[in-house]
Order: structure tokens, then sequence, then C-alpha cells
């Protein structure tokens, strides 16, 4: 059995709800110590409000809208700093809309030099922030239009997913998961199916230094006009996974083994399209069965109508037939960060939520 090199997954991940007030304020993280978040996702559980996100690397008010292929926007009341405990909102309806229900979701990076590179690498970020014993970092990069270009991610391994989004234009989110291969590629502002597209990633997988970009369309790697931001993360023992799962379309459905309880989960269906991402957590969700779902590729309200499944020590145990989860047949990744370890460093196992 593999122990976790991670034992308290709070000092990289936490997910924070909290109530709007229309007024500025500061969000304090509920973790037993403190920790300051570099990249920050936002989503109004109550409204259609847009999903929200920032992070160090551009700079507070700078958000992303998951669900949108627009361009960055710089908004005055959105996030307006990152704190050593959290990070304080303005009055924007999107982050902090009086009497609403919100959700925050936030990573911690830090390190902001020494970014590894070799001899293959091509590109090396503008700006980033990376924590390697964590497998996280979001990074901002400039085109080059060089088909197998190599771009420095700093997550000391292979990567398992990673998403690129064009910051200053109108593109898609594009998404690598492993467990797909390296033609394949999924889009995190639709409800589509998983897509053959060799020049995403120049039929190349990643390795420990670079992520191999192609030059196709303008999502990834046009030239040097444009910008993009990438957010790449490594599986963990104990701390993050990403996987893929086939669904039995049983209410006793696939149970998730990840080597840790998760704090949080989204999960698409890839082999057709029509099924949203979707995104549960320990905080919206505070015991099981979890149903609290948002989708990050909608800017809709929450939904609760659904039973979902489990979030239990050593992962996560589906209990619908619902087609977004679990079709007979049908396939699945997923992405997961912990709230806690199945077993720690001591080999001390984790209790059962």
């Amino acid at each position: 059995m593999s122990y976790s090199t991670i034992d308290n997954p709070e000092l990289h991940f936490q997910c924070k709800t909290y109530t709007g007030t229309g007024s500025s304020q500061s969000i304090t993280l509920d973790g037993d110590e403190n920790m300051q978040p570099d990249f920050v996702w936002i989503k109004n559980r109550s409204d259609a409000y847009d999903h929200v996100l920032f992070d160090v690397v551009r700079g507070v008010t700078k958000n992303l809208h998951s669900n949108e292929t627009d361009a960055e926007v710089t908004e005055a009341q959105t996030l307006t700093a990152f704190n050593t405990d959290g990070f304080t909102v303005g009055t924007d309806g999107k982050v902090n809309a009086s009497s609403n229900n919100m959700i925050s979701w936030n990573w911690k990076m830090g390190t902001t030099s020494g970014i590894t590179t070799n001899g293959s690498t091509t590109i090396t970020p503008s700006s980033y922030s990376f924590n390697s014993t964590a497998g996280v970092s979001i990074s901002q990069y400039t085109g080059n239009g060089t088909a197998g270009a190599k771009l420095a991610h700093g997550i000391g391994g292979e990567p398992d997913m990673f998403w690129v989004k064009q910051v200053n234009g109108g593109n898609p989110w594009v998404v690598y998961f492993k467990s797909l291969g390296n033609t394949k590629v999924m889009y995190l502002n639709t409800n589509g199916a998983s897509a053959t597209r060799s020049n995403a990633w120049n039929d190349t997988s990643p390795d420990s230094v670079n992520i191999t970009l192609g030059q196709g369309g303008g999502d990834i790697n046009y030239d040097s006009s444009r910008n993009y931001l990438c957010f790449a993360m490594r599986n963990i023992v104990g701390f993050s996974r990403a996987g893929s799962y086939t669904g039995n379309g049983n209410a006793d459905g696939p149970m998730l083994f990840m080597g840790q309880k998760p704090a949080w989960i989204m999960v698409k269906k890839t082999s057709a399209s029509g099924d949203s991402w979707t995104i549960l957590d320990n905080k919206r969700d505070t015991f099981n069965v979890s149903k609290a779902r948002l989708f990050p590729d909608q800017n809709a309200a929450e939904s609760t109508s659904t039973d979902v499944g489990d979030f239990v020590s050593n992962g996560f145990k589906i209990r619908t037939t619902a087609g977004t989860w679990n079709d007979d047949g049908g396939t699945y990744v997923y992405l997961a960060f912990a709230e806690s370890p199945f077993v720690n460093s001591n080999g001390v196992p984790n209790n059962a939520r």
C-alpha cells in the first residue's frame, strides 16, 4: 500500500462556503492552518451568474469564466485581494450578491521563481506559481506558433490533467486527461464528448518537465500575439487524483478508488455529448448522499434534485443511474482533491465519513 506524502491536504486545497453581503468582505478559509490561495474559483450558488476564476499570476480583479469562451475581463468589484488566510471580494454579484450562497474552491501554489526547464523547453511561462509538493501549477505563457513547442509546467512529474485557455481572446478551455491519451481533448465550457484532435498536443504526451503543444487553431499556441493560461496537476497519493471509469447504469454504481477522502470532485462523460461537467464538494454537502451540484459549463444556480454519491475514506461511491455520472457502458473522466488521505505518511488509516 502506498502512503500519502501529504498528511494535511488543507495546506494545499480547501473549499469554502460563504454568504454574500453586497459589501466588500474578507473571506477566511476554514482550515486549522492558514492557507493563502493562489488560484480561486468562485460560483454564486443561488443565482445564474458566471463561474469566475482568479489567480495570482494574472492578478486581482482579472477573471475568466469557465462557462464561456470570452477573453479575460477586469472587474474592480470582484476578487480584490489574496490574503494570508483567504481572500477579499468586492460588491459584484458573481462573488458577493447580498444574501446569496457562495462557494469558493481554493488551491495553494506559492513558488514564483525557479521553474524547472531542460534542453527541450521552448516556452518558459512569462509568469507562474507552482507547488511541486502538491503537484499543481498555474502559469501564463505566450504562444510561438510552432507545432511541438515544449511548455515548462513546474509540477515535479508528468501531468495527469491540465487545461489551457487563451487569456486575450475568445477561445475554448482545452482539457487534457492522461487517461484519454494524447490525441484527445475535452472542452470545459461545453457538454460535448471527448474529441480526437492531433493538433492540440501534437500527438505527444507531456513529461516530467514539459507539456507539448500543437499549433492548430488559436486556442493553444497560435502565435506571439496570444497569451494563454495553463493549470496543470499530477496525481499525488492521498491528495489528488485524475482518472477515468466506466458506468454500470445501476444505483449501486462504480466505486472510484482514489487513495483519499475527496473534498472536491469534478466528473464529465466522455463517450457522448449532452451531459455537463459536474462538481460536488464536502462543504455544500456535509453528509452523504451528496447531491449539491454545480456545472462548470453553465452559469446555472446549484441543483440538489438528484442524489449522486458518497464521499468515503478511500474515494467516491456513485449511487445514481443518471447519465451525467453513470450510464451503463458510458465512459467518464474525473478530477478530485482531498479532504484527507486514506492512509497517512505513518501508515495510519483515515476514518470513514
